[in-house]
């Protein structure tokens, strides 16, 4: 099948460092293209694949100093793959964009589908879903459905990470751990508190957007002085391994409608459980007493903490190897793609006087 992955500019895909869904998009696309796949990936001219690099722009525009419109190089990405669609290039689109491709790709016979990223309980989410109901779009979390239950949902993908990406090391785990991002939303200040009320080391592994500069200088730098709480920064794919079998646990004390949560299933390849709230996708990610504990508040989640130490790491990580691989997630995306092209209008062909 000739499929289109159509990804965001904003990061390489990979990404150097942060960037959740251009990952997401790396792992598809590479699992795509080693089930025998013929695969164009749109995306900023520094990413790297092995499928076919259509680029845009030759820089990954969060690096880009010079660009203040990152509007204007998605709209000429979107003509590009539109342009190729009229000549017949490709078999399938597959957009990771929200809801840009939505009124274009209506418009022409090349089935495609979207797969939304994002949080969906925005006001202003509502006319998009109530226009465009037709749309068929993909769920990364049934919890992700809810705001827009008259969206087209297809199914709900869950992510997948390659199998051998992440995995448990032979070390003894001694702290707790915070993996990704320090915002609001995710509870860096309730897992300080958590790890601080339970006389457990944390160490936190995260960016600092800059968005998000003023809630870590107020908030959350004047809690780092604590002698059990360690700032490490931001770390790669390769670090993480390490970082996360050190681990008795990564707590994710978040207080938003997480769509997904990519860093619990990374722990989970390394066998590491997860103590997260229960916002958003949690639920669907972690199996209660199993891979980790979904609990309601900060007082329940310290008085689980000292059961970490006593669950399975190796059943934790078959968990992981039977729901959250790359191959089981492109083999999803792929069923999906045959159901929609088989239901797709055919393509009419003219014909000239002269045949």
């Amino acid at each position: 099948m000739r499929i289109a992955q159509v990804a965001p500019l904003t990061e390489a895909v990979p990404p150097k460092l942060y960037g959740g869904t251009e990952r997401v998009v790396h792992w598809l696309t590479e699992e795509l293209v080693s089930l025998g796949h013929d695969v164009t990936l749109f995306a900023s001219g520094d990413s790297e694949t092995s499928a076919k690099l259509d680029a845009t722009w030759p820089k990954a525009l969060r690096l880009d100093g010079s660009i203040r419109d990152p509007n204007a190089l998605h709209m000429v990405m979107l003509e590009r793959v539109r342009r190729k669609c009229d000549d017949e290039e490709f078999d399938f689109l597959h957009f990771h964009l929200d809801y840009y491709p939505f009124s274009l790709f209506a418009r022409q016979p090349t089935p495609f589908l979207t797969t939304l990223h994002g949080r969906l309980d925005l006001p202003e989410h509502q006319p998009v879903f109530n226009t465009f109901s037709s749309v068929p779009v993909i769920s990364i979390s049934n919890a992700q459905r809810r705001p827009v239950p008259q969206a087209n949902w297809l199914r709900t993908i869950h992510h997948g990470l390659p199998e051998k990406l992440l995995t448990p090391q032979p070390v003894t785990p001694s702290y707790l751990a915070v993996l990704g991002r320090i915002a609001p939303e995710k509870g860096v200040d309730t897992a300080i508190k958590i790890a601080v009320r339970c006389g457990i080391p944390l160490r936190i592994a995260a960016k600092v957007d800059r968005a998000d500069q003023d809630y870590y200088d107020e908030v959350i730098k004047p809690l780092m002085n604590h002698p059990l709480v360690e700032y490490i920064g931001e770390i790669a794919d390769h670090e993480k391994s390490s970082f996360l079998s050190g681990a008795l646990g990564l707590l994710l004390p978040i207080n938003w409608p997480e769509p997904f949560g990519l860093v619990m299933i990374e722990a989970m390849a390394c066998g590491a459980p997860v103590i997260a709230f229960n916002r958003g996708s949690v639920p669907e990610i972690i199996d209660e007493g199993v891979t980790g504990f979904v609990v309601e508040d900060e007082l329940s989640a310290i008085a689980i903490v000292d059961r970490l130490a006593h669950m399975d790491r190796m059943v934790i990580r078959k968990r992981f190897e039977q729901r959250f691989t790359a191959r089981r997630m492109a083999l999803d995306y792929l069923a999906a793609y045959q159901e929609l092209t088989e239901t797709a209008t055919p393509r009419m062909r003219l014909v000239s006087s002269a045949e």
